[in-house]
């Protein structure tokens, strides 16, 4: 999505508009993947891991024909912790999270239309996965069940808090979620956008210490940034 793709007549809302600024400073980004039990195994090689880790891992699983639940589960060991190395440490209870998570895939072959169900329902079948966290739970329903939600994710919060969209800590995370999704007015595509550049922007320029406000686009409108003067002495175009 750029500002082209949004229909004449309707301006986009400020957060749209500072995430598609967003995108023309990191350039284009890939999203999470589309597949339920592609995206299960790249939340359990997220863990502990760099996103360069991540994503080697996924593309060496996939290049040994080893993302979907059968094949995981009929892979031999070595297989699997080979492809699994570039994640990083913790590679026993990486494969015992990808072996647990694809014998319910198996066990549960409906799970996949269950998710991309109604939202209630879809949120109940994810139970089934007791290896998501809340923050991965809603990455499933965002990118494969195509749920206009935004994930409570601590890298977006912080973001979204910053930028003056809610209250600050303790601000429920329901609440700042339900915010931002507003904020998107409820466009599938946007929230889709604004997870994928909020959370890289908060791993890469807007972290949690020492942000680094002076290349941040979007600091000229940053309360946070004019609230702890670290943009004195600088100015940006």
């Amino acid at each position: 999505m750029t500002l082209q793709d949004i229909p004449d007549g309707e301006p986009p809302g400020r957060l749209l508009r500072q995430v598609i600024e967003l995108q023309a400073f990191y350039g284009l980004l890939p999203s999470p993947p589309s597949d339920p039990f592609a995206l299960f195994v790249w939340e359990m090689l997220a863990r502990k891991s760099t996103p360069a880790g991540r994503d080697a891992a996924l593309a060496a699983l996939r290049r040994a024909h080893t993302l979907t639940p059968d094949a995981v589960l009929r892979a031999p060991r070595a297989t699997l912790e080979a492809a699994v190395a570039p994640a990083g440490s913790s590679v026993d209870l990486r494969l015992d999270a990808l072996r647990a998570g694809a014998e319910v895939f198996r066990r549960h072959r409906a799970l996949p239309d269950a998710i991309r169900g109604p939202l209630t329902a879809a949120r109940r079948s994810l139970r089934l996965l007791p290896q998501l966290d809340p923050a991965a739970a809603h990455r499933m329903l965002l990118f494969v069940g195509n749920h206009p939600v935004m994930p409570a994710d601590a890298r977006v919060q912080r973001v979204v808090l910053r930028l003056g969209y809610a209250a600050p800590p303790p601000a429920p995370a329901r609440r700042i979620r339900r915010t931002v999704a507003s904020e998107l007015r409820g466009d599938l595509d946007a929230c889709r956008l604004a997870f994928v550049y909020l959370s890289h922007h908060a791993a890469q320029t807007c972290t949690e210490r020492e942000p680094h406000c002076r290349i941040c686009p979007l600091v000229g409108e940053c309360p946070w940034a004019l609230h702890n003067d670290v943009v004195s002495g600088f100015s940006r175009t």
